[in-house]
């Protein structure tokens, strides 16, 4: 099941809602959405909740035992088998066949690949159970007493599928004392919207542009067709994502948990350093805090600790060389940041740096999208030059004024600058009583609009779940 499927919007969401207000206890609520939670994960394949009910019930135990024997060596042996086993599960499902198939081309075998599916949202949560078990071993969190109330963390409906990765001690309070409010509520329910509308409006209308030019014949692309291309599918990645981020962050509130941000206008950094700390932050954190970190961070080895991360940053996202190459492609930018081109910068207008970026972050994608890593430097190719039938072409002008609208809703919903003028009044004299006038009439007639142009798009959309599902 997805948050923007009719489905969804107009039985699940109402249903778990109406149930769950109906309960005063607390722990009658934390029952229901545990319950709701699996029913949600288990809509299109029921067998999947088996890998994460094993998961969660073998770190149940592994963290009891870690936390009782912390810094002891049956400590450190439950905390060494709980995060590895989980992350051999996660191996299994979702490398193995990449294994194989590399060590068949590399030695000539003919060894069958497994026929495995990829329970959706493993990443996610196999992420966020080492988390919780780091957490516990190193006294930053208690140890969960109660094996259902974890299942809880794990489970949540409102990000299992694909993030936040959100940590066990940023909610653990919340599970048991939470306070649902109505300014919350409500506030959830209008990020929620704008969430959907990122998702089925934005999203959908960039991914049908880029069918039509990076899912077609290359020797028929002109350079700038290129470009339009995958700045459309920049465009659909970060409203897809961000939106599913935003839904879950407004479900949450819903629901009385408050989740960290995941985006934070990334695509208006001026260099790669500062993209990464504003796109996918939680996953950001995630290999900062337990990958980079403990490896010695930035007082020894430096360069292979970062070439660790970000070759994991690739390989987490798929399970194909393009990925890997994408993660190592930051490595080496970072590198260079670091060397000389932040200094550099600094004594340039910064124009020239969100230039960068945005060539920088497009080239990226480019790797990103392209499975087949030689169609992705024929796509280059065409982007720089080489290659390409002709500078333009017709299909593009066609495409650019007819997207000419949405193109300017993109790039303002890319930025803060709604909310810098909002800001800006609010600093004014008469400030206060515009932004209550908005507040009181002006958002939520948005949020109506928002929420019944998204239906009437769902209406005439197949099947279309959020593009990190597969990740």
């Amino acid at each position: 099941m997805v948050f923007s499927s009719l489905f969804f919007l107009c039985n699940f969401l109402p249903l778990s809602l109406g149930l769950y207000y109906l309960f005063k206890n607390r722990t009658y609520r934390n029952w229901l959405l545990i319950v709701i939670s699996l029913i949600f994960y288990a809509w299109g394949e029921p067998i999947w909740i088996s890998v994460l009910l094993l998961s969660t019930f073998f770190s149940y135990f592994c963290a009891l035992i870690a936390e009782k024997n912390r810094g002891s060596f049956k400590g450190k042996m439950s905390l060494v088998i709980s995060v590895v086993g989980n992350l051999l599960i996660l191996g299994f499902f979702k490398y193995s066949g990449f294994l194989i198939d590399n060590i068949n081309g590399i030695i000539g075998s003919n060894i069958q690949t497994p026929d495995i599916g990829l329970p959706i949202g493993i990443s996610f949560y196999t992420f966020k159970i080492v988390s919780y078990l780091v957490d516990v071993y190193n006294g930053e969190t208690e140890a969960q007493k109660s094996p259902f109330k974890l299942l809880l963390y794990v489970s949540l409906f409102h990000q299992l599928m694909a993030g936040p990765i959100t940590r066990y001690r940023d909610i653990s309070e919340a599970i048991d004392n939470r306070v649902e409010t109505f300014k919350d509520f409500n506030s959830g329910v209008s990020r929620f919207i704008i969430g959907l509308g990122k998702k089925v409006i934005l999203a959908g209308t960039a991914g049908k542009v880029v069918e039509s030019f990076l899912s077609t014949d290359y020797t028929r692309l002109s350079l700038l067709g290129a470009w339009f291309g995958i700045l459309m599918f920049a465009f659909q990645l970060y409203f897809d994502f961000s939106g599913y981020s935003d839904m879950a962050i407004g479900l949450g509130s819903m629901f009385g948990f408050k989740y960290k941000e995941n985006f934070d206008y990334p695509y208006i950094s001026k260099s790669a350093s500062e993209f990464w700390r504003r796109w996918h932050i939680s996953l950001g954190s995630f290999f900062r805090d337990y990958v980079y970190i403990p490896l010695g961070g930035n007082r020894k080895h430096r360069i292979r600790n970062l070439f660790i991360v970000w070759a994991l940053t690739g390989l987490w996202h798929g399970a194909n060389w393009n990925f890997v190459i994408w993660g190592l492609y930051y490595f080496v930018l970072l590198l260079i940041e670091k060397a000389f081109l932040l200094k550099l910068f600094e004594k340039l207008p910064g124009l020239i740096s969100r230039l960068y970026l945005w060539v920088a972050v497009l080239v990226g994608w480019v790797f990103f999208y392209h499975t087949d890593i030689s169609q992705a430097f024929k796509f280059l190719g065409i982007m720089f030059g080489s290659g390409a039938k002709a500078i333009s072409s017709p299909e593009l002008s066609i495409h650019f004024w007819n997207n000419a609208v949405f193109l300017v809703i993109s790039i303002i919903g890319c930025t803060p600058l709604i909310s810098g003028i909002i800001k800006k009044i609010k600093g004014e004299g008469d400030g206060g009583k515009i932004i209550r006038f908005i507040e009181v009439y002006g958002k939520p007639v948005f949020n109506i609009a928002v929420l019944i142009l998204s239906v009437i798009f769902l209406v005439g959309q197949s099947y279309s779940p959020f593009m990190y599902f597969k990740f």
